[in-house]
């Protein structure tokens, strides 16, 4: 694990790869999202430039707009008392920023990396009237989307830092599960 002032090599397919992993982590997310906010389209958006890059696009502005319009859309549900959508558009969120995780050994850059899938697990348990095991079975399937390459780059980086609620406790249990993989 880094120490948090290093820096860590990442090739683009290695980036690639995590955002694909975030990508299929969010995938339920999107759904929740627009059931409750059929006309936003801003989740989709973020997810799906991030899908572009996965799969072998170029790493453009429309990723970052992607993730600054998600970021609204969270403030925006959040700020209306919807809090599985709200939950639910931080996951896209994490998806369109883990095509920019920085090369950087620094424990917040693992929500870059798990992020998508501790966000999605958080609205899904808040979906299902706050029951832990809907959030606790989405970990355990992120934790079986983890390419050996998402795992790798993972094990570069810091734990996950503390903090975040139940959505940064979800996060710190799947570093531990994909950390014992190493």
């Amino acid at each position: 694990m880094g120490d948090g002032t290093l820096t860590i090599e990442l090739t683009t397919d290695e980036l690639r790869a995590v955002t694909a992993f975030a990508v299929a982590c969010a995938e339920p997310a999107l759904a929740l999202f627009e059931r409750h906010c059929p006309d936003d389209d801003r989740p989709r958006t973020a997810i799906t430039a991030a899908r572009a890059f996965a799969e072998g696009g170029k790493r453009t502005k429309a990723i970052r707009d992607g993730a600054w319009a998600a970021q609204r859309a969270y403030q925006e549900t959040r700020d209306s008392g919807q809090a599985a959508a709200s939950d639910a558009a931080r996951a896209a969120v994490a998806t369109a920023s883990s095509a920019y995780l920085h090369p950087l050994a620094n424990a917040t850059q693992v929500k870059h990396i798990l992020g998508a899938a501790a966000h999605t697990a958080r609205a899904l348990e808040l979906e299902a009237g706050d029951d832990p095991a809907i959030g606790d079975a989405h970990i355990a399937k992120a934790a079986t989307l983890a390419t050996p390459v998402v795992v790798r780059v993972l094990s570069r980086y810091p734990a996950a830092p503390n903090g975040g609620g139940r959505a940064g406790e979800l996060l710190r249990r799947l570093d531990a599960v994909l950390s014992d993989r190493v």
